[in-house]
């Protein structure tokens, strides 16, 4: 799809603008339990970041939009304080209708919109606005007749048929809430709900949470001092987390408390009609995880199945879950690989990486990898049988039900997904896409380098030819756990490809510590972050320089975001023999400074290992800075405060180090979506690294 409005802006700020050419593509996909339509999220066009709720009929292949977001709110949004910290947690940019949630037999659909419930009645198209403003996360029980919703931290219910909105739980203070999940949840666990109906609709199990005991960190607004500093309760590394508990409550006013059995984190919630409620926890040092079944009647718990490792146990997407005939589906990687097993078995075989478990049913419809970690399939099972859905190379993303699956495929070879609807081995229907076609084919060699196999891609200038010379490096890494770059979709790469077109050889690569090649891959940073995944980057550069001449060794740079601004701000201090010049945005420069889920699976405790944090550390290298480093940072940044950047600044100051802070006004962690902002950040960066490999250039001849 083109877009008029795009035709005259630069790339970067049609990327912006586009949010990175995502809008306008389907998503969060809901199935009716007879299979005739499928629900989704749309915007209107490839630059309308408002979202609009659709219905696909899978006989005629027809969509109709049954709410439309700028005609229920053609102003700006009014989101509570709690939305918007959701938002942020999830990395949610959109606006309008983000996200849904229906009854059972596909009668109601309940949403926010601005902070106010709305209900849109399925058979009819009505939709009813039940609460003015403060909403957050509304779900209609099983059998539509109320729907839940967190209004200033607690959970009310609203009886559709009456009108009557009450109050579940009675608890004075600011610090406890009802239905929310807590920050480490939604941040480390992926977990953003705090609520779960009943199958019959007469209870919910209820998160509540304490957070008094954790320590308040302040965020200031320097561009406005008038303004108040917001206050946030901040889990660092070694610090009191937030304190769990569960209950259920019932619409008549019972409440039964939940067994807790000295676990620290509340992974994932299941509740159907196959079984009893069922738990994902885990310990403070998560070397052990429980799976838990709930007696609603007691609230006492019953292990069906502990998983432990000398490391930690990785959590999975999806799990643990009943099938609808009651067999317990969770994910394992006690032998190394992801496994999916149910009912005590694995069923997928050794070598084939389970990334999530997408739906249980039946059967079961998951993700994962095999041999090529560079590309994610659907797979569902059929009885004890495998059976993959997406045939393209690339990455796929599966929702629905193993029965009727919505298929997002995003490959090399279009910008921009192909949805489809596959129902046994026939593809049955299509939903339109509309995400502005970036007009960019990116001049890519994928790379398998070094005894590791690492798995990289090298990005090169268009129509670049190797009788122009040799061209300055620029790594362009994540390279911590939990996330790849080097995936075969060719949105991965237009960044990349926006780089190399001003003038250098990018190299993309994916070490030790990220996810698709197994649990011992993944655990090989335990203790040691900064030595694996700084190793990684400097072997993939210099086996892809062995086999790529054209790559200049003496004209070197780095960037990243997050952790690869951790990353980036390490490879110029420890290594500033490879890397002559380094641009760190919004990095981790001191862990204990960073969140207890995260940092403590793989450093431990502040307070035993002490050394390893040190070790770890920006801050404690300062003074060994002799290569040109910029740092960027938010100024409201509440996952990696500016507090990092700030103490690694005050530091290389301390020691006589030059280097180039950028602090961003009103940025939080994800990257200023404003498109002049985002434009001139990057062109910022671009400037300040071209001029310091310039330098680096200069010196060399010298030196020669």
């Amino acid at each position: 799809m083109t877009d008029t409005s795009l035709e005259d802006l630069p790339f970067l700020r049609r990327q912006a603008r586009t949010q990175r050419f995502t809008l306008g593509a389907p998503k969060e996909f809901k199935v009716a339990p007879d299979g005739s339509r499928i629900l989704f999220l749309r915007s209107e066009s490839g630059t309308d970041p408002r979202h609009s709720l659709w219905s696909f009929d899978v006989a005629s292949g027809e969509e109709t939009k049954l709410v439309d977001a700028a005609e229920l709110l053609p102003g700006e949004e009014d989101l509570p304080p709690e939305e918007r910290a959701r938002r942020e947690r999830s990395r949610e940019t959109g606006g309008g209708v983000v996200g849904y949630a229906v009854d059972d037999a596909f009668t109601v659909a309940a949403f926010s919109l601005s902070g106010k419930l709305h209900t849109l009645d399925l058979a009819t198209g009505e939709v009813s606005v039940l609460v003015d403003g403060s909403v957050v996360d509304p779900r209609p029980s099983p059998d539509g007749a109320h729907v839940a919703y967190v209004r200033d931290r607690r959970l009310r219910v609203i009886d559709r048929a009456t009108g009557e909105d009450r109050l579940l739980v009675e608890e004075a203070g600011d610090d406890i809430a009802w239905g929310l999940a807590e920050f480490i949840a939604a941040e480390e666990m992926g977990r953003t709900r705090g609520y779960w109906w009943s199958p019959d609709g007469k209870s919910l199990l209820v998160e509540r949470s304490d957070r008094a005991a954790v320590p308040r960190w302040t965020i200031a607004d320097p561009a406005n001092p008038q303004s108040a500093a917001n206050v946030v309760a901040y889990p660092a590394a070694g610090t009191t987390n937030a304190d769990v508990t569960l209950a259920i409550l019932g619409l008549d006013g019972s409440r039964v408390d939940v067994e807790k059995t000295g676990w620290e984190y509340l992974a994932a919630v299941h509740w159907s009609a196959a079984g009893k409620p069922l738990l994902s926890v885990q310990s403070r040092d998560q070397r052990k995880l429980e799976i838990q079944a709930i007696d609603p009647a007691t609230g006492s718990v019953e292990v069906l199945h502990t998983e432990t490792d000398e490391h930690w146990v990785e959590l999975a997407a999806g799990v643990p879950a009943w099938t609808t005939d009651g067999r317990l589906v969770r994910e394992s990687a006690a032998d190394g690989d992801h496994r999916l097993v149910v009912d005590g078995v694995a069923l997928t075989p050794p070598g084939l990486q389970v990334r999530s478990i997408l739906h249980v049913g039946d059967e079961v419809l998951f993700s994962a990898s095999d041999a090529d970690p560079t590309q994610i399939h659907v797979f569902r099972t059929e009885g004890g049988e495998l059976r993959r859905l997406s045939t393209e190379d690339g990455v796929h993303v599966g929702s629905g039900t193993a029965a009727l699956t919505v298929l997002s495929s995003w490959t090399l070879e279009r910008s921009g997904p192909v949805v489809t609807v596959v129902s046994g081995e026939k593809t049955v229907a299509r939903i339109g896409s509309f995400t502005v076609d970036p007009d960019v084919v990116p001049n890519l060699t994928w790379l398998t380098l070094g005894e590791r196999g690492l798995r990289a891609a090298l990005v090169l200038p268009t129509g670049y030819d190797d009788s122009e010379g040799k061209l300055p490096v620029l790594l362009d890494p994540y390279g911590g756990p939990h996330a790849q770059r080097v995936l075969q979709t060719r949105n991965a790469f237009l960044t990349p490809q926006w780089l190399a077109d001003q003038g250098f050889a990018v190299l993309v690569a994916d070490g030790r510590g990220t996810p698709g090649r197994g649990s011992a891959w993944e655990k090989e940073i335990a203790g040691k972050l900064a030595d694996v995944t700084l190793a990684d980057q400097v072997d993939a550069l210099h086996a892809a320089a062995a086999l790529h001449p054209e790559l200049d060794l003496e004209r070197v740079a780095i960037r990243g975001w997050s952790y690869g601004g951790y990353l980036s701000a390490l490879a110029v201090l420890r290594r500033p023999d490879v890397f002559h010049a380094g641009v760190a945005g919004a990095p981790v420069t001191d862990w204990s400074l960073y969140d207890t889920h995260y940092t403590e699976r793989y450093l431990g405790l502040p307070q035993e290992e002490t050394a390893s944090y040190e070790h770890n550390s920006l801050i404690a290298g300062a003074g060994d800075l002799s290569r040109a480093l910029l740092i960027v940072h938010g100024l409201a940044d509440d996952n990696v405060f500016v507090a990092h950047s700030l103490r690694l600044s005050s530091a290389l100051l301390a020691k006589g180090r030059a280097h180039v802070f950028l602090p961003l006004a009103g940025a939080t962690h994800m990257t200023p979506q404003a498109e002049e902002v985002a434009e001139n950040l990057m062109r910022t960066q671009v400037d300040w690294i071209v001029r310091e490999l310039s330098g680096a250039a200069v010196k060399s001849e010298e030196n020669a």
